[in-house]
């Protein structure tokens, strides 16, 4: 992978965890970090799994590929906030 491919899936990365965060009701506990990285994982396993289903590449806009990875980078986000221990204040 050269370096336009790692920054352009830290870019994507970014944009799909904030969009999985955005699906997710009420506050999320975790850093802006944990953001991307869920991000960059859902980005990559989404693409992985839309092109395993014959959808990964069409004519446009690939919906179908970035409904999957907002909707991983959702499951990562609410994972990531169910496993922090709360805090009272």
């Amino acid at each position: 992978m050269e370096i336009d491919g790692i920054i352009s899936a830290i870019v994507i990365g970014i944009v799909i965890g904030v969009l999985g965060r955005l699906v997710v009701p009420g506050r999320q506990r975790i850093g802006v970090l944990w953001t991307i990285l869920v991000g960059i994982a859902a980005a990559l396993i989404g693409s992985w799994i839309a092109t395993a289903f014959d959808v990964g590449d069409t004519n446009g806009v690939d919906w179908v590929e970035w409904l999957i990875q907002i909707g991983l980078a959702a499951v990562g986000v609410a994972a990531l906030d169910r496993s922090r221990p709360r805090t009272r204040r």
